[in-house]
């Protein structure tokens, strides 16, 4: 491992990772992705891999390939038994296991059919772990992992407010819009009490769901103070967007998806699609996104879906984002398409001046991206996340 490489996984992996699961479940939408990544059988698509979800989602879509790289093997664990479940299990079993986040008698199954399918890394993390994040009466997988603790805990918080779970429980399972403004109208104000004011506010609570502090820099830098950056997203989802479709906040809110409600991957159209073959488009590799790049130059990645992660480099790291995008740059396909996103509301603050390397010549990245701000800013009013500031969509110019 390089030295740069090092210092990325020795600051980020401690900060944000320590010893645990952080991602459960993918917390960026995959529809707005897949509306503009236009993915064909032609393209090798890069994305960091976080739960997997959305690597599974683009594979749906047809990509030729999809390389997932993360720095956490817990993450990639979680892929790889999606993977193996998708390939030994039957729908139901399968909706069981991480749909509902609950598999009785898990561990058999997973040591009679899904072990196999995985690398080392990845069996001992489930021979250790998977009965009890699958097989617990006490609490889902999705409430596991450290995202998934503080899930936990505010259901914790909202149960012990009186009327407040079974007015969460009615907005979530609102029929329309309406009435699902109405009652966010009525909730609003008790449930940003003191406490969830001071709990939100804390570092240790954004490290949680993977916020590190030069990310909350970038937000505050931005935008100002995170609480009501905090409290102008729940406005958007509980206040704007309808909450039907909507299974990121779904699962933390209740624990598990309903078969109307979940990523793509859990239909049982997408989960047929992977089963029948394109879940073998699929790959995960435990090691940070230039190392994946330096060590694959030849792949001709056609699509780049690079999370929030550049604002974690975006202060200290600063040498170690202009080595990623050389990685990039010397990996890319012609006109590659390249999503990100932010916690602040404009990345051009640490990105637009980076000096970068194309066929020779020394640029400014801002000089080789073809930015679609509107397409990206009325898309990114449409996030179901809606817990970022920002969403970018480039295209590589003279790749």
């Amino acid at each position: 491992m390089s030295s740069l490489a090092e210092k990325i996984s020795m600051k980020v992996f401690t900060c944000v990772h320590g010893n645990n699961l952080v991602y459960n479940t993918c917390w960026e939408d995959p529809r707005l992705d897949k509306q503009v990544l236009n993915l064909t059988p032609d393209d090798n698509v890069f994305v960091i891999t976080s739960a997997g979800c959305n690597a599974l989602s683009y594979a749906i879509g047809g990509a030729k390939h999809v390389y997932c790289a993360d720095m956490n093997y817990r993450q990639n664990a979680t892929l790889e038994l999606k993977i193996a479940g998708i390939k030994e299990l039957d729908y139901e079993t399968f909706f069981k296991l991480f749909g509902e986040g609950r598999l009785p008698g898990v561990q058999q199954i997973y040591r009679d059919k899904l072990r196999a399918h995985m690398c080392e890394l990845s069996q001992k993390y489930w021979d250790r772990y998977i009965a009890d994040f699958f097989d617990n009466p006490r609490k889902t997988f999705y409430f596991r992992g450290t995202s998934g603790y503080l899930a936990q805990w505010i259901n914790k918080y909202i149960i012990g407010r009186g009327s407040m779970r079974r007015k969460l429980d009615a907005l979530i399972n609102a029929p329309t819009l309406e009435e699902q403004k109405k009652i966010w109208g009525e909730v609003r104000d008790k449930f940003w009490s003191p406490l969830m004011r001071f709990v939100a506010n804390r570092d240790f609570t954004m490290s949680l769901v993977g916020v590190p502090k030069d990310q909350r820099k970038q937000i505050e830098k931005t935008y100002g103070k995170l609480v009501p950056f905090i409290q102008e997203c729940l406005d958007t989802i509980f206040g704007v967007l309808p909450i039907q479709d909507n299974y990121f906040w779904r699962v933390y809110a209740t624990g598990s998806y309903t078969k109307n409600c979940c990523p793509e991957y859990l239909t049982p159209e997408g989960f047929e699609t992977l089963k029948s073959g394109a879940v073998d488009n699929v790959t995960a590799y435990t090691c940070t996104a230039e190392e994946f790049l330096r060590k694959n130059p030849d792949l001709k990645i056609s699509k780049f879906v690079l999370l929030d992660h550049m604002d974690w480099l975006s202060d200290k790291l600063y040498d170690a984002l202009i080595s990623e995008w050389d990685a990039i740059l010397q990996t890319a396909a012609p006109r590659a398409r390249i999503l990100w996103r932010s916690g602040g509301l404009d990345t051009s603050t640490y990105l637009d001046n980076l000096p970068v390397k194309l066929n020779g010549q020394e640029k400014k990245l801002s000089e080789i991206l073809e930015y679609r701000k509107e397409e990206a800013a009325e898309l990114h009013k449409l996030c179901r996340v809606h817990t970022y500031g920002s969403f970018y969509i480039a295209d590589l110019l003279n790749a």
